[in-house]
C-alpha cells in the first residue's frame, strides 16, 4: 500500500474450487441476503419479506439487535431464528419467522442517520455472503442497497457492490445488468463520471463484457442463443463517423469479429431508436455503452419490479434496483416489488444451472 493512501477492506477469501465439492451434497442449500446500509430500509425489506413463508431457504446476514429494534419500529413481530455455520437451517422459514446470521454491529443505528462507524459491518456482511457462496454453503446471494459515500467516509475505497464482489471472488471483468419484464440492459461501463466513458471502452474491454453477457445469458438464464442489440456510444451512433469515430474504429471491428463466432449481435444502433418496442420484441438483451445510456429507459419501464444482477462471478448475485432511501427507514411505507423481483430472479439463475 503506497504511503499516505486510504486503509483498504482486508478480504478473507475462501476457495472457489471448494465449490465443487459441496455441489455434491444432497441437502438444499441456503440462499443468503445482505440488508445493506443499517441506517436504510434494508432491514425494514427483511422482516416485511418475513411475514410469509418462504418458498426457499433464506437467512439474513446482519445484526439480529439492528432486527430487532426495526421491528419494533415497524409494529412487527419476527421471530428471529439465529443460525450459523455450526448448521444451517434445513427447511424454508414460516411465516412471520427469520434466519439470521449474526454479524454484530460497530455502533448504535438510528434509523434514517448514517453512521461511518458501520462501514466495516456493511462489508462484513457481503464478505461472509460471497464466501459462503464461494465454498458452495450458499446457493446465492441477493443484496439490498448500500451506501457508497458513508463506507468511502469510513476510509475504505468503495465503488460499489460490483466491484467488491469482483475484487473479494478474484475476478478480473464483471459485468452489471438490470433486468425487468421484457427488458435486460448490461452495461460495458459502470460507475465512471461521464467525461472518463470513452476512453474505458477499448475493444478489450467491449469483447470481454460482450463475451460474458453472451455466456451468462446461455448460462444462467437457459436462453440457447441470445440476441443481443449493441448501442453505439455517440448520437446516432456517431452518423457515420461525423459524431464521433468509436463506433467505426472499436465497437464495429469487435462486434464483426464475434459475429464471426457465432454470436448474435445487432449493432451498433442509435440509442434513441434502440430503445423502442419494435427492436425490443426481438432481442433478449440490451448491451449499452455507460450507466446512464441505458439504466433510465430501464428504471422508467420497471422501476419497483426490476432487479440488479452481477454477471462474470463464480457465484449467483442478484440485487434489488434502487438505494437506500434513507427517508423511509422505519416508515413501513416501502414497497418489497423489487427484492421479490431480485429472489425470483436468483432463484431461477440457480435452477438454470441445475
Amino acid at each position: 500500500m503506497a504511503e499516505g493512501s486510504p486503509p483498504r477492506f482486508h478480504f478473507r477469501r475462501l476457495n472457489a474450487t471448494r465449490h465443487a465439492e459441496r455441489s455434491l451434497m444432497t441437502a438444499p442449500r441456503p440462499f443468503v441476503l445482505t440488508p445493506g446500509e443499517p441506517a436504510g430500509i434494508g432491514p425494514d425489506l427483511c422482516l416485511l419479506l418475513a411475514r410469509e413463508a418462504q418458498p426457499q431457504i433464506l437467512i439474513a446476514i446482519a445484526s439480529c439487535s439492528l432486527l430487532a429494534e426495526r421491528a419494533s419500529q415497524l409494529g412487527l413481530t419476527i421471530e428471529l431464528r439465529e443460525v450459523g455455520p455450526h448448521g444451517w437451517p434445513s427447511q424454508p422459514a414460516p411465516a412471520n419467522c427469520l434466519y439470521v446470521w449474526d454479524t454484530p454491529l460497530d455502533a448504535p443505528v438510528i434509523a434514517g442517520q448514517l453512521d461511518a462507524r458501520n462501514g466495516h459491518y456493511v462489508l462484513e456482511t457481503l464478505t461472509r455472503a460471497g464466501n459462503g457462496c464461494l465454498d458452495g454453503s450458499f446457493a446465492g446471494m441477493i443484496t439490498a442497497p448500500v451506501h457508497k459515500g458513508v463506507i468511502n467516509e469510513a476510509g475504505i475505497p468503495f465503488s460499489g457492490h460490483t466491484e467488491f464482489l469482483a475484487e473479494l471472488t478474484r475476478t478480473e471483468q464483471v459485468v452489471m445488468m438490470l433486468a425487468t419484464h421484457g427488458l435486460r440492459v448490461a452495461l460495458v461501463t459502470t460507475h465512471l463520471p461521464l467525461k472518463d466513458v470513452a476512453a474505458a471502452i477499448t475493444a478489450e474491454r467491449l469483447e470481454r463484457v460482450t463475451r460474458i453477457l453472451h455466456h451468462d445469458l446461455v448460462s444462467k438464464f437457459g436462453i440457447t442463443q441470445p440476441r443481443i442489440l449493441v448501442c453505439g456510444l455517440n448520437p446516432h451512433a456517431g452518423e457515420g463517423g461525423h459524431l464521433g469515430r468509436e463506433e467505426i474504429e472499436i465497437i464495429e471491428p469487435v462486434l464483426t469479429r464475434l459475429r464471426d463466432e457465432g454470436l448474435d449481435l445487432i449493432g451498433p444502433l442509435p440509442a434513441d431508436t434502440l430503445f423502442t418496442p419494435k427492436n425490443l420484441e426481438f432481442c433478449d438483451a440490451v448491451l449499452a455503452m455507460y450507466h446512464d445510456q441505458g439504466l433510465p429507459v430501464l428504471k422508467y419501464k420497471g422501476f419497483g419490479a426490476a432487479v440488479n444482477v452481477t454477471l462474470g462471478l463464480p457465484i449467483v448475485r442478484t440485487s434489488v434496483d434502487h438505494g437506500t432511501a434513507l427517508d423511509l427507514a422505519g416508515s413501513g411505507k416501502i414497497e418489497t416489488g423489487s427484492l421479490r423481483v431480485a429472489l425470483e430472479t436468483a432463484y431461477q439463475m440457480v435452477g438454470s444451472q441445475s
